[in-house]
């Protein structure tokens, strides 16, 4: 009995960690990050003429630094409130 009961821990055990693990939180705050910094570098190294067509308006570099202030909340989110583990159901 003790046995089943270790088994039957360790499979929650391992069930909150890939809970955490693929928290939406992570993935959106991920790839939000990286497409920030990319936008945000096309935005740096924009040349005089795209500038022009967007009526002297860096909208590259404004979105990048957009895009990485929301993809640093949710990862500051998933940090401050991380997800709780399963809570295991008495069948007894």
């Amino acid at each position: 009995m003790s046995e089943l009961l270790n088994e039957v821990s360790e499979l929650e055990r391992k069930s909150a960690t890939a809970a955490r693990l693929f928290d939406i939180r992570r993935i959106i705050g991920g790839l939000f990050v990286l497409y920030g910094v990319i936008v945000t570098i096309a935005g740096i190294t924009a040349s005089d003429a795209d500038l022009k067509k967007a009526e002297n308006i860096n909208i590259n570099l404004w979105t990048g630094l957009g895009m990485l202030a929301l993809g640093l909340f949710f990862l500051v989110w998933l940090k401050v409130r991380p997800v709780a583990p399963p809570v295991p159901e008495d069948g007894a």
